[in-house]
C-alpha cells in the first residue's frame, strides 16, 4: 500500500501551470515538503495560500512531481481502476476496442489519460505495461487487478517491460518478465494485416502501434508504385505497400534480427521474400542503402528511431534529420513521395519541419507538403499537455 499523502506547498506565482491542469511540478516551484517523503510517494500539492491544486507522484529529478488528480479525492483501487476504465471506455468508443480488424492498440498512455508514467499496449489479449515512475512501479499489483476485471478473460497474459524505462537514478530495478499468465501466442492483427510481435525481445513494447494510421495512408499511395521502407523493424509499412498491390518493395534495418522479422511478417501475409524478387530486404544501414539509388523508388518511408531524448543533444537530431532527408530527397524519383518521421519528443514539430525544408534546400529539389502527420488517436495529446505530442510526420511530393 502507497503511504498517506504528504503535504507539498509551492513558491508563491508557481501555480499557474497546475491551475490550467498541466500535470508536471517542477523542483523550483517547491517551497516545502511538509514530511519525509520518498520516491515514488503520494503527495498533496497546495499554492502559497494553502489552496489545494493537485494530487500526483513524487520523483528525484528537475520534475519533481507528476500529477494524475485535480480533485481533493480518495486515492485508491477504485480511483485507479476508474483512470484505466475511462481509457478503455474511450478506446472502445474510437472503434478499437472488439474490432475484427484490429486487436492491436495503446490502451493508456500517460498524461494523455491522465497517468504520467504508465504505458499499456494491448496485443490480442496481452496486455504489456511500461512504468516510468516509481509511483506507477508501486501500483502494478493493482494495475493487474484492474485489467483483469476490465477485460475479464480477454486478458490473458500481463508482461511488464520496464527494465529500461525506470528513472535511471532509482535503486529500484523493474526485470522484464510475465506479471500474470504466460502468453503463447504472439500474433496479432492491424487493419487486416497480420504480425507476429516480439514483446520480450523486441523495440519498446514490441510492436510500433502508433504508425498506424500513417500505414493505411502509405497503402493508399502504393498501387503500382515501388517502394522503400527504411528502418522497418517489423516491416509494418513494408506489408501495408505489399497489400495494397505495390510494384516492389524493398524493407531495409541495419539489424538482421529485425529484417529476420520483417521477413517473418512479409511471408505470414503472403509476400515471400527473395533476393531479386518483388519483395526483398536488406540488413544494412540507411544512409549506405540510399546511397546511388537515384530514380529508384516512387516512395521512401523515413521513420527512423528517436535522434534524440534529450536536450544537450536537439541540434545533433535536427542535423541528424537533415541529412537523412537529404539524400532521400536527392534519390526520390521525380513525382515520388516521402513519408518521413521524428519521434524524437525533444524535436518539435516547427523544428523538423524545418529540418525537412533545409533537406530540401540541400538537395536542390522543389518539394511540397501533402500531409501533415502525428500519432493516432489511441496516443492522445492532453490539450492541457502538449508535450505529449511527440510523433511528427510529413508526407510531400518531391518534383
Amino acid at each position: 500500500m502507497q503511504k498517506v499523502a504528504v503535504k507539498v506547498s509551492l513558491k508563491p506565482g508557481k501555480e499557474a501551470s497546475l491551475r490550467r491542469y498541466h500535470p508536471w511540478v517542477f523542483s523550483g516551484a517547491i517551497d516545502k515538503i511538509h514530511d519525509k517523503v520518498e520516491e515514488g510517494d503520494l503527495v498533496e500539492v497546495y499554492d502559497s495560500k494553502d489552496n489545494y491544486l493537485g494530487t500526483g507522484h513524487c520523483q528525484i529529478g528537475t520534475i519533481s512531481i507528476r500529477i494524475f488528480a485535480f480533485k481533493n479525492e480518495t486515492i485508491n483501487y477504485d480511483f485507479w481502476k476508474g483512470k484505466l476504465q475511462q481509457a478503455y471506455n474511450y478506446r472502445k468508443d474510437i472503434g478499437l476496442i472488439d474490432s475484427p480488424a484490429t486487436n492491436v492498440y495503446r490502451l493508456l498512455y500517460a498524461e494523455g489519460d491522465g497517468l504520467p508514467g504508465l504505458i499499456i499496449d494491448y496485443y490480442n489479449g496481452t496486455a504489456v505495461l511500461q512504468t516510468h515512475s516509481i509511483g506507477m512501479h508501486l501500483l502494478k499489483s493493482c494495475i493487474i487487478d484492474a485489467l483483469k476485471e476490465i477485460y475479464g478473460d480477454q486478458l490473458k497474459a500481463v508482461y511488464d517491460k520496464s527494465e529500461e524505462t525506470m528513472p535511471k537514478q532509482s535503486d529500484v530495478k523493474a526485470p522484464n518478465g510475465y506479471l500474470f499468465g504466460n502468453s503463447a501466442s504472439t500474433e496479432v492483427m492491424e487493419n487486416g494485416h497480420k504480425f507476429l510481435v516480439d514483446w520480450e525481445g523486441g523495440q519498446k513494447t514490441g510492436f510500433f502501434v502508433d504508425q498506424r494510421e500513417s500505414r493505411e495512408l502509405l497503402a493508399g499511395y502504393s498501387r503500382g508504385r515501388s517502394v522503400l521502407n527504411t528502418f522497418c523493424y517489423t516491416g509494418g509499412f513494408s506489408i501495408y505497400a505489399a497489400k495494397a498491390g505495390a510494384s516492389v518493395v524493398h524493407s531495409v534495418d541495419s539489424s538482421k534480427k529485425a529484417i529476420e522479422l520483417t521477413n517473418r511478417n512479409m511471408e505470414l501475409n503472403g509476400y515471400p521474400i527473395a533476393v531479386g524478387g518483388k519483395y526483398e530486404s536488406f540488413a544494412v544501414d540507411t544512409f549506405d542503402f540510399l546511397k546511388g539509388k537515384q530514380n529508384t523508388y516512387d516512395i521512401i518511408v523515413l521513420d527512423p528511431p528517436a535522434f534524440a531524448k534529450h536536450q544537450n543533444v536537439k541540434h545533433n537530431a535536427i542535423m541528424g534529420y537533415k541529412r537523412l532527408n537529404s539524400e532521400a530527397i536527392k534519390q526520390t524519383k521525380p513525382g515520388g513521395l516521402i513519408f518521413t518521421f521524428s519521434c524524437s519528443q525533444v524535436v518539435d514539430r516547427y523544428s523538423f519541419n524545418s529540418a525537412v525544408m533545409a533537406a530540401a534546400i540541400d538537395a536542390g529539389r522543389n518539394v511540397r507538403i501533402v500531409h501533415q502527420l502525428s500519432q493516432p488517436k489511441d496516443h492522445p495529446v492532453n490539450i492541457f499537455h502538449p508535450e505529449g505530442e511527440y510523433l511528427k510526420g510529413l508526407v510531400i511530393y518531391v518534383e
